[in-house]
């Protein structure tokens, strides 16, 4: 390693994921339609790498509306056939619907909760939890919150949100802070 350089935590490995470490994962996220993009692509991620989800991350903004969960609570199965047909996204069927009927959730569950943000940060009480697991192998697959998260999405229809899903989304958004104990970021997120 080069005197000086930036040590970071493992899996930002290639200029895509090292963006988005520095920039965004961990970081404490309160914007709605933010929030909604990556509970979209927390679940499109499962069971392939989250590097190919990076890769399609524009397409998938361009397929979807930009994440308007208003737009895509109303989409069409012609729509969804034209999706289904886009090579710049996971053209899986299953993964497609769960982004719209997850839509229609997320709307509900903004007039319940006058929005998102209040509802989902409620699993840790408001603010970001730092953990210590060292190295990011370290960390745990899910926890008691995301176990909680998970129960209720899926109670209110949200598809793709089991507590794995869900506890890399608590990382993603700054729920919880994961960044591995040597990383630089650790420390500025707080």
């Amino acid at each position: 390693m080069k005197r000086g350089a930036l040590i970071r935590c493992h899996w930002a490995a290639n200029e895509l994921a090292i963006a988005y470490h520095d920039r965004e994962w961990g970081v404490p996220l309160h914007d709605d339609r933010k929030l909604f993009e990556l509970l979209i692509l927390e679940g499109a991620q499962a069971g392939l790498s989250w590097n190919t989800i990076l890769q399609k991350r524009e397409n998938y903004r361009k397929a979807f509306d930009e994440f308007d969960a208003v737009k895509i609570a109303r989409y069409t199965p012609s729509r969804v056939e034209k999706l289904l047909e886009d090579p710049g996204i996971i053209r899986n069927r299953l993964k497609i619907a769960a982004t719209i009927g997850n839509a229609k959730a997320f709307l509900q569950v903004q007039k319940e909760f006058g929005d998102f943000d209040r509802y989902i940060w409620r699993f840790v009480g408001g603010k970001p939890r730092r953990n210590d697991w060292g190295r990011h192998g370290n960390a745990p697959a899910r926890t008691e919150e995301s176990d909680a998260m998970s129960k209720d999405l899926l109670g209110r229809g949200f598809k793709f949100v089991g507590s794995t899903i869900c506890y890399a989304y608590m990382q993603a958004v700054g729920m919880v802070n994961d960044h591995e104990r040597d990383c630089f970021r650790r420390d500025q997120i707080g």
